[in-house]
């Protein structure tokens, strides 16, 4: 991760970090990045995911940092693995202030033609995921009294994409999960929040446009009522970092219950 990188993840000015971090999904190409940003403002990251051999590098890319990392095994679709991670977490580095659910996949197909698996998979992951994290975790932030919660949804939660039924849907139950509970912690001092990223240079938009992914994306597919995105360029995992980190941390302090979009304009502001 470069110094620019850095520095622009962590918003340094006014940050004031409290607390440790759980990552789910952080094997993936924005969990991993959001990882590396909170170790970089040096706080203790607990890194979750089912992808033990990525998990283990970025585990030690991470541990030169000094703030304190953990990688745990574990798959989000399965609540007494999730329960037992982030118990570990709490024991092995300390209260938990923070968590990111950035765990996802794609599975895209016409509505129609989409299989049981495919669909349930989509939901067991990204919106049940979701709902076991964010229960362990506000299990052991309530009786502090603070904590802050983002989920990692999609602008496909808000915008009708063609063959991306599965993943839409449930990016859009995982977000007004996130701001229901929002809703029932704020008394506790929790916020919860939702980040919601448009196409991003990462493995899962390789895997569903090919090598023509960034191209299509920005120019956008008339026959398939998708526009481009009007910045004229694809995010970067670093740019969605910045959202999360944001929204994390205190400089957002009376901020709950919001979807920040960042997409280039790719949903015209939906």
């Amino acid at each position: 991760m470069s110094a620019e990188k850095v520095r622009t993840a962590t918003g340094a000015p006014g940050a004031d970090w409290s607390g440790v971090a759980v990552v789910t999904g952080a094997a993936g190409g924005i969990g991993a990045e959001i990882a590396r940003a909170l170790a970089a403002a040096g706080v203790p990251v607990a890194l979750l995911d089912r992808d033990v051999m990525a998990l283990w590098e970025l585990a030690a890319e991470l541990d030169g940092f000094g703030g304190g990392v953990l990688a745990v095994a574990a798959d989000v679709t399965d609540s007494v693995d999730v329960d037992t991670a982030v118990a570990k977490a709490e024991a092995e580095l300390g209260p938990i202030a923070y968590l990111v659910n950035a765990a996802g996949v794609l599975r895209s197909g016409l509505a129609s033609e989409l299989t049981d698996e495919e669909w349930d998979v989509t939901f067991a992951v990204n919106t049940s995921g979701v709902f076991h994290a964010s229960r362990a975790v506000t299990r052991m932030m309530i009786p502090r009294g603070r904590g802050s919660i983002v989920t990692i949804a999609s602008n496909a939660a808000l915008t009708p994409r063609t063959s991306m039924a599965a993943y839409a849907a449930s990016k859009a139950a995982s977000a007004m999960f996130t701001k229901c509970l929002g809703l029932e912690v704020a008394r506790h001092g929790i916020r919860c929040n939702v980040v919601a990223p448009g196409s991003t240079r990462t493995p899962m938009l390789t895997a569903l446009q090919g090598d023509a992914a960034e191209r299509v994306s920005v120019e956008g597919m008339p026959d398939a009522y998708r526009v481009g995105i009007p910045l004229g360029r694809i995010a970067e995992p670093a740019h969605i970092a910045d959202a999360v980190l944001f929204l994390l941390s205190e400089r957002s302090a009376h901020i709950t219950m919001q979807d920040l979009t960042v997409d280039g304009g790719a949903a015209l502001g939906a």
